[in-house]
C-alpha cells in the first residue's frame, strides 16, 4: 500500500541532535548501572567482562528497538517530534525490519560514516540503514 500524502522527512541535523540526546540519557543510565554492578569500568586495570559487553552492546539494541516498536521513536526523537515509519505507508514498522535497521547502523559506520551522511543527499533523507529496512524518519506536525 503506497502512502498517499507527502511525508515531511527529517534531515541530517535534527536526526543527529536526536542521536546526541539519546546517547546522553541511554549511556548515562547504562554506565551508571554498570558502575554500580562492576565498579570503575574505565580503569586501565579493569578487565572487560560479559556483563560489560551486555550493557554496551546488547542493552542498547533492546532499548532502541523496543522504543522504535512501542513508540515509533526513541526519547530523543520524541522530544524533537520525529518518528520512524515505513517509507511506503507511513505506518508502523515490523520488528524484524527494526532489527535490520539497527544492524544497518554498523553497515553505515564502516565506510567513514557514509551510510549516515547519505541522509544529506537522499531525496527521502534516508540513511543506508533506512534503505535496508524500508524505513524513513519523519517530522510530526
Amino acid at each position: 500500500m503506497e502512502q498517499t500524502t507527502e511525508m515531511n522527512y527529517a534531515g541530517f541535523g535534527i536526526r543527529f541532535l536526536a542521536f546526541i540526546l539519546d546517547s546522553i540519557w541511554m549511556f548515562g543510565i547504562l554506565y551508571t548501572v554498570l558502575y554500580l554492578i562492576k565498579g570503575n569500568v574505565f580503569s586501565l586495570t579493569s578487565q572487560y567482562s560479559a556483563t560489560q559487553f551486555f550493557f554496551e552492546y546488547i542493552m542498547p539494541v533492546i532499548i532502541t528497538v523496543g522504543f522504535w516498536f512501542f513508540k515509533s521513536a526513541t526519547p530523543g526523537k520524541m522530544v524533537l517530534k520525529l518518528e520512524v515509519v515505513d517509507v511506503n505507508t507511513g505506518g508502523k514498522v515490523p520488528t524484524g525490519r527494526l532489527l535490520i535497521r539497527y544492524l544497518g547502523y554498523y553497515v553505515g559506520i564502516i565506510p567513514l560514516f557514509l551510510g549516515f551522511f547519505w541522509i544529506i543527499w537522499d531525496k527521502k533523507k534516508q540513511g543506508w540503514y533506512d534503505k535496508m529496512s524500508g524505513t524513513a524518519v519523519i517530522v510530526l506536525d
